[in-house]
């Protein structure tokens, strides 16, 4: 039987790849980010073992015991997690020091350039997940007007300049207004910010980097977004088709029709 394996962080997205690969005949083995990662993943993977962000020697040890070969990276990681450095052990806080910077793509390059140290493959997530990848058009029944067009693409820019600094990919605008962008907090704390800033009638826009790789952090939104959007009285949520994963898509959609928020792909 063929076996992959999967470092696991917070929400549904990993579950969702465990489904699909098994689906397909293929046995998972997760290393579940400890605190994060779904208690869920124990009913459904063939293996789990949880771990400590920075348990490096643990982790590897993991890794050929299982004879892991193809691993995928998936789900909410905290960004404050670089911060954490007491579950760290030696060969963690020596690769930290070894980093350029603390970016996201340069701690997931790090992951990559050791894990294939010991022959394992990072490979691209949606390889067992394209079908959560949504295509161009308005998904939601509610349409979206002249100013919140225009409030879309005025974000799409703002958002694609801003992922392009390796910043965030989540920004927040109103009448062609940028009210607030994303950055180490995440995207729900953005928006409850915007929501305080502006009131209701704001529009979220989140993309891809422009040198997104598939096989790191893929951008993913689903109902807890929308219901975030719905607290804060959102016109809209537009993000980038066919590059970002969108989750539980039917509930999405029904929720967000609810609260009269229109869904665009763009």
């Amino acid at each position: 039987m063929k076996k992959v394996g999967l470092i696991a962080g917070g929400g549904t997205l990993p579950l969702e790849f465990v489904r699909s690969a098994r689906r397909l005949g293929v046995a998972v083995v997760v290393f579940a980010i400890q605190d994060m990662a779904s208690p869920r993943l124990e009913e459904e993977a063939d293996k789990v073992y949880r771990l400590n962000v920075g348990q490096y020697k643990k982790f590897a040890f993991l890794l050929l015991k299982e004879r892991i070969r193809r691993l995928a990276l998936l789900g909410k990681v905290d960004k404050d997690v670089i911060y954490r450095s007491g579950t760290y052990d030696e060969e963690a806080r020596n690769a930290m020091k070894e980093l350029r910077d603390k970016k996201d793509y340069s701690i997931l390059e790090e992951i990559t350039r050791h894990l294939g140290r010991f022959g394992v493959e990072v490979i691209d997530g949606t390889r067992y997940l394209s079908h959560l990848l949504p295509e161009k058009g308005v998904l939601s029944r509610t349409l979206p007007d002249e100013r919140v067009e225009q409030d879309i693409a005025f974000g799409y820019e703002a958002a694609r300049k801003l992922a392009g600094m390796d910043i965030g990919q989540t920004v927040v605008i109103k009448d062609k207004t940028v009210v607030a962008v994303e950055a180490m907090e995440g995207t729900d704390r953005t928006i409850a910010r915007a929501g305080s800033v502006a009131g209701s009638g704001c529009v979220m826009v989140k993309v891809s980097r422009p040198d997104q790789d598939m096989r790191w952090d893929v951008p993913t939104v689903g109902p807890d977004t929308v219901a975030a959007l719905a607290k804060g009285a959102f016109s809209a949520l537009a993000i980038e088709s066919g590059r970002m994963f969108l989750l539980e898509k039917e509930k999405l959609l029904q929720m967000a029709d609810s609260a009269g928020i229109v869904v665009k792909a763009i």
